[in-house]
């Protein structure tokens, strides 16, 4: 079975004194690449968290959004303190700077020296604690299960995208034959003709038989024929594979699958076989445009 890379889940929990929400969004990527945005009461949990999501997702570009809503009837108190002796200090400098530059002082101190910094210090003493935690790892772990339900139904579609295609490349593959015979004769006939118009040419039967043979052999395309074949089974059976992970795999044997196709098209000499091989190629590279999607 496949398992697409790209996915969504969002889930709720609450504790007590909070509703916890957990967005998580999945892209391609050749590696894990996690993005966490954690409240900061939860901060000492982000390794938690990153340890939960890249067990089990694996690979992707992963976004993690968490936000929290205190609950109707909680409140959180506020400490806030001014720091007197800062504004002091400050009050003292500009003055200094207005009689040193001649600069008339602020009409307004108090609009000005609180933008300086440590003049205000605000502490919430909103910390998580037991139930709000096990609310987070909750919410996350079913934030996964949504996504990981995603990524099994992405998954779906792209074995029905690549199954249609490669059955499709395997029916042109078989289209060929019909023309290798023609191709041949073609060839044979081609030289023949070009000796006949030559005015006086003497050669040796025997040896331009040997020619022609070494020359159609440098044409034959059954080996490619073959080989391609394999690893158009090869992609099924490792796509049918019982667990997901196949990606990189995947794209390893459409990069064989290249090179065959593209020697086919060197060797085929043919129109109608270059016709072929140039709508394998346009089938191929849809495949790999979403091999990138998959785990």
């Amino acid at each position: 079975m496949l398992m697409s890379m790209t996915g969504f889940g969002k889930a709720i929990a609450e504790s007590p004194t909070k509703k916890i929400s957990v967005e998580i969004k999945s892209l391609n990527s050749k590696q894990m690449d996690l993005n966490v945005r954690i409240p900061y009461a939860f901060r000492e949990h982000e390794l938690d968290v990153r340890s939960a999501i890249g067990r089990t997702l694996e690979r992707g570009k992963v976004d993690v959004v968490i936000n929290t809503e205190n609950l109707p009837g909680t409140s959180t108190t506020v400490s806030t303190t001014i720091n007197v002796e800062a504004l002091n200090e400050y009050r003292r400098r500009i003055a200094e700077a207005s009689a040193a530059l001649g600069i008339a002082e602020p009409a307004d101190w108090y609009s000005v020296l609180l933008r300086f910094p440590d003049v205000m210090h605000t502490e919430a003493p909103d910390t998580a604690n037991e139930a709000d935690t096990k609310a987070l790892n909750d919410a996350v772990a079913a934030a996964i299960e949504a996504l990981m339900s995603h990524r099994r139904a992405e998954g779906l579609s792209l074995e029905k995208f690549f199954t249609e295609r490669i059955e499709a490349i395997s029916e042109l593959l078989a289209g060929i034959e019909p023309y290798e015979k023609e191709r041949v004769a073609r060839i044979r006939m081609r030289i023949e003709d070009g000796l006949a118009k030559i005015p006086v040419a003497e050669y040796d039967k025997g040896r331009l038989e040997q020619e022609m043979i070494f020359y159609i052999e440098k044409l034959d395309v059954n080996e490619e024929k073959q080989r391609l074949a394999r690893h158009l089974s090869y992609f099924l059976e490792t796509m049918a594979a019982p667990r997901p992970g196949q990606g990189k795999k995947l794209g390893f044997i459409t990069q064989e699958m290249g090179r065959e196709i593209n020697t086919l098209g060197s060797k085929s000499n043919h129109a109608d076989m270059q016709a072929i091989v140039v709508r394998m190629k346009d089938l191929l590279e849809q495949i790999k445009e979403q091999v990138l999607n998959v785990m």
